[in-house]
């Protein structure tokens, strides 16, 4: 793909689209001339209240259940990087580079509010790491979701601090300070409350949800294209689909939306012609006649997951907190629950999403149900065993994804010594959703596997034109129907195809855009 233009932070944020950008495709990342300014003024009230007699949490104090300890003035540059290296203490597999990039970038919007008391060096210095393409190495466990992203953003950092652990544009971990030297970047020395302006936000579960919310959109319409298939795999009826059905009757969008795919998906299809000419079937299985219903819930869910993670994208969350007036206040904003529970309620969504889809899957392998399919589509059933195995691996992806729709945000472990007694567990319902995201794309692929092979077996009769549009790009690289063959390929390549977009980019060329 080209290289995307840069993009500019500035007082007033930045969008979800600038994010992808940066964490996915590598844009660069500029500081406006006027957020500059805006940081170094508010910069200003810190360095007056350091120099004062009054105590301020995190410029003069200690951190956490260690609030009330006083800290002079020749400890401090000690006490924010005695606070950072302390914090970096994350373990497990190393988290994914696109979520290291969204989680800086996220960090250094709030740094450029103006709202933190940082200087300009600091956000200056982690938009440099960005540009270098140096990717902090952050752990799999750390975070409770509450003071903000703690472990997983003290691991970003330390890095700017010249120490930690690293991995260069290449994806090779080298020394910090080689890297640092290599980029022409100057490691910081930590003044009075930046350590704790680092790490106290929301950046990494929301932006997890950022990107889940991009992939979601695309699965759902993967999501009513493969349903489209099976529906003409199994000589099911388009009537269920007609507006009429919908928004009159029950005006949920994303129902409606997902109908109206559907619809025009399986427009002018010779095979569901012949369904209804022939009349031997008056209502099809609900996983394919209740098909608008559960992916327009999904659609409305991720709706009101979007409105709170652009409501996150907006805030400026550190504790304490810069005023208009200069005045530095406690608060609790990096209290991640309203990102949690939306984290949570899409891993939901998307495991029913990826249930209702290895229901019509195992509809299509059965001869009981399948209306004049062999078994399991097998091209000599006994000899061959087909798609059976294919169905299995989709169960098991789908059991997975129950397990990871127990939400994460109900659970609280206190911790500093009961200083921080409710946390929010954000952070992990937003790694499992990822796996759930990954989960149903890899569920969709095989539905859409399934489907098109149902539909060469239908032959002569032919599917829609946006659905024949489908099984063409996948054609390319899996083979149609035969004797058994590796089949794990087969299923990687059609995951590559919801991955890379170029499947539903054909149907669109043909029904137009999909909503």
């Amino acid at each position: 793909m080209t290289t995307p233009a840069a993009i500019t932070l500035s007082t007033s944020g930045i969008t979800a689209a600038d994010v992808l950008a940066v964490a996915r495709h590598g844009a660069r990342v500029d500081l406006d001339p006027a957020a500059r300014e805006q940081v170094a003024q508010v910069r200003a009230h810190v360095d007056a209240l350091a120099a004062g007699e009054t105590p301020v949490y995190g410029v003069s104090t200690g951190f956490g259940a260690l609030a009330d300890t006083s800290i002079p003035p020749s400890m401090r540059h000690a006490l924010q990087r005695s606070l950072i290296r302390s914090h970096a203490a994350g373990t497990g597999p190393e988290v994914e580079t696109e979520v290291v990039r969204a989680l800086m970038l996220l960090r250094a919007r709030t740094l450029a509010s103006g709202r933190t008391g940082v200087r300009p060096v600091v956000v200056e210095t982690m938009l440099a790491l960005l540009n270098a393409h140096i990717t902090p190495i952050v752990h799999e466990y750390g975070s409770l979701g509450c003071s903000g992203d703690l472990a997983p953003l003290s691991h970003c950092a330390i890095v700017l601090m010249g120490e930690g652990r690293a991995r260069d544009r290449d994806g090779v971990e080298r020394p910090v300070p080689e890297l640092l030297a290599e980029a022409g970047i100057e490691p910081i020395l930590l003044e009075e409350k930046e350590g704790l302006a680092l790490i106290n936000g929301t950046d990494g579960m929301l932006g997890m949800l950022l990107m889940a919310l991009a992939d979601l959109d695309e699965l759902t319409r993967a999501a009513d294209l493969t349903c489209a298939l099976s529906v003409q795999g199994l000589r099911g009826r388009d009537t269920v689909f007609a507006a009429q059905l919908h928004e009159p009757l029950r005006p949920h969008p994303g129902q409606a939306a997902s109908a109206a795919n559907i619809h025009a998906l399986l427009a002018d299809s010779p095979i569901v012609a012949d369904v209804l000419a022939e009349g031997s079937r008056v209502q099809d299985a609900y996983s394919l006649r209740c098909a608008p219903q559960v992916a327009g819930g999904v659609r409305d869910t991720i709706e009101h997951a979007r409105t709170v993670a652009e409501r996150e994208l907006a805030a400026a969350i550190d504790n304490p907190v810069v005023l208009e007036d200069g005045t530095i206040t406690s608060n609790g904003n990096f209290h991640g629950a309203p990102v949690a529970y939306v984290l949570d309620y899409l891993a939901i969504a998307s495991a029913d999403l990826a249930s209702i889809a290895e229901r019509r899957t195992d509809r299509m392998l059965d001869k009981a149900r399948s209306h004049g399919l062999p078994p399991f589509l097998a091209d000599d059933p006994g000899v061959d065993s087909g798609f059976m195995i294919a169905q299995y691996t989709q169960a098991a992806l789908v059991s997975e994804m129950k397990r990871l729709a127990v939400p994460a945000s109900v659970d609280s472990i206190p911790s500093s010594a009961m200083q921080e007694d409710h946390v929010s567990m954000g952070w992990h319902a937003a790694r499992k959703l990822r796996t759930s995201v990954d989960n149903l794309r890899r569920v969709l692929a095989i539905e859409l596997l399934t489907a098109a092979r149902a539909i060469d077996l239908r032959a002569p009769l032919t599917p829609s034109a946006p659905c024949a549009a489908a099984i063409s790009v996948l054609r390319k690289t899996v083979e149609g129907p035969g004797p058994d063959r590796f089949l794990a390929p087969d299923i990687a390549e059609a995951e590559a195809r919801l991955r890379d977009g170029s499947l539903l980019a054909a149907v669109q060329e043909v029904s137009g855009p999909l909503r």
